[in-house]
């Protein structure tokens, strides 16, 4: 079966713990579709307690077990609601990716006084000021859960930068620690060291924290059965670490736990690559150039080549390590990294990541189930937005489940229109995919000699005529004007 993976959050998810409940009820639906693996948010506390997304990770080991940050269950509910929700996935057999947060922590329990830089916020290699002595919230002793699971208590030499010191306006200070001034080494110069992020930046050179973050992995595996994990923020955390931590998890777990990395380089295919070979092929990363070429081909509509849409895209140069996605909490409106795919589009961006065979792809939570939510726009002012669910996206994910097998031949000849067959398989019939940004068009393509004499249908239901296969193995198969239809044979 074709694997499928949904991301089941976004940024602007209800709270009042209702996420993990949701996905349980869920769990049917979502098999159904052909969905093989869920992407839960950041399942520990957050500095802000039940408001946390979860990129604020204050306690690892507290997944709404204990009253801290003025709450005992997360945003998304209680421990129990989380492993309910994950063994109910599970009993469909669909796998469940954790989110892992483990490049910064917020929410520090008390005042410590150390030594430290200030740099540069556009260059974090450069030295702004002579060595001051600071105070910041960088001891962490999580007394709500008062030492279960982990007596580790976290200080200043955990951490290799901050972005607050108490009586001064908020800036980047580096700690000095045994490693000097300098950060750790990232593949990529931008903003001279982009190894500082937010809150207390972890110093993952100190072989302490490191033990700690690796014991915690096993413990975290052996609390969930999770199945995988997704990485954030890796352009801003040692890729050395990372590559130590999932061996030593894959190791502990005795499971080939799947990995998928957040490095988030619109355009920039050469970064994820170089990212990839220095990791040694060890996770698979999101294709956020695929991501940018589905927002700019929404935005210029007619006017964009199609044929252009896998240019310098991760799914096209390396697709057993590309996890393909149309949108996610980070692009949606109203977030910093905001490149949303127009609503027209996005049909055609899901039939290119569901029906094609490269890459791994990602549903987001919006794009299936619609959204609604509001928050302030960039000039501070309240924004309403409303997010649709995908005109025809369960279509698309059971045409995957069903019939996006077998080779696949492509008719790109058109720069706005394009199409592709996929054969079948012995199991399986195939399909044929039309897709058009511009006028609607007709297509002719082969799908092969075992279709002669049979009709096929639009499985979106575009169209009510069908289309016959000639006695060369050839159809013309329509599509509607700036959309997408899928034809499968009526037998089916």
């Amino acid at each position: 079966m074709n694997e499928t993976m949904i991301q089941f959050f976004h940024w602007y998810s209800d709270g009042d713990g209702k996420l993990w409940k949701e996905a349980a009820q869920n769990a049917d639906y979502l098999s159904d579709l052909g969905i093989t693996s869920v992407w839960f948010p950041p399942a520990y506390k957050g500095a802000n307690g039940g408001h946390s997304i979860g990129y604020d990770a204050y306690d690892l080991f507290d997944l709404g077990e204990f009253d801290q940050k003025g709450t005992i269950p997360t945003k998304y509910g209680s421990k129990d609601d989380y492993i309910k929700a994950i063994r109910a996935l599970k009993e469909k057999n669909i796998q469940v990716i954790v989110d892992i947060v483990l490049g910064h922590k917020g929410g520090g329990d008390e005042l410590e006084t150390f030594k430290a830089v200030k740099v540069d916020e556009e260059n974090r290699e450069k030295i702004i000021s002579d060595e001051i002595e600071i105070q910041s919230y960088t001891k962490f002793t999580f007394p709500g859960r008062e030492k279960k699971y982990s007596d580790f208590e976290w200080n200043f030499t955990c951490f290799s930068g901050v972005d607050y010191a108490e009586g001064m306006d908020s800036h980047i200070f580096k700690i000095k620690n045994e490693y000097g001034t300098a950060w750790e080494e990232m593949i990529d110069d931008e903003k001279g060291n982009y190894d500082y992020l937010m809150y207390n930046d972890v110093e993952h050179r100190n072989p302490f924290v490191r033990e700690e973050l690796n014991s915690w992995a096993k413990w975290y595996f052996d609390e969930t059965d999770f199945d995988g994990v997704r990485l954030d923020a890796l352009k801003h955390i040692s890729f050395d670490f990372y590559k130590e931590w999932l061996t030593l998890l894959r190791s502990n777990s005795g499971k080939n736990i799947f990995a998928v990395g957040e490095y988030w380089a619109p355009g920039y295919l050469n970064l994820l690559q170089k990212y990839i070979e220095v990791t040694e092929g060890c996770m698979s990363l999101f294709d956020s150039s695929l991501q940018n070429n589905f927002h700019n081909a929404s935005n210029e509509g007619g006017s964009y080549d199609l044929r252009r849409i896998f240019d310098e895209t991760l799914t096209q140069a390396d697709p057993l390590h590309s996890v393909s996605l149309v949108d996610n909490h980070d692009t949606q409106p109203l977030q910093d990294l905001e490149a949303p795919v127009e609503k027209w589009f996005k049909p055609l961006a899901y039939a290119l990541i569901l029906l094609r065979k490269d890459g791994y792809p990602c549903v987001f939570y919006p794009d299936l189930y619609g959204a609604h939510y509001v928050d302030k726009d960039r000039e501070g002012n309240d924004q309403e937005i409303f997010l649709d669910k995908v005109d025809g996206i369960e279509e698309l994910l059971k045409a995957r489940k069903y019939y996006a097998y077998g080779e696949e031949k492509d008719y790109f000849e058109d720069a706005n229109c394009l199409g592709w067959v996929r054969e079948g398989d012995e199991e399986h019939s195939g399909c044929a995919v039309v897709l058009s940004n511009k006028e609607a068009y007709e297509k002719p393509m082969e799908v092969g000699e075992k279709y002669i004499g049979q009709e096929f249908y639009d499985f979106l239901g575009r169209f009510e005529e069908t289309v016959t296969i000639d006695e060369n193995g050839w159809g013309n198969f329509p599509v509607p004007a700036g959309n997408v239809s899928v034809w499968i044979p009526k037998s089916e």
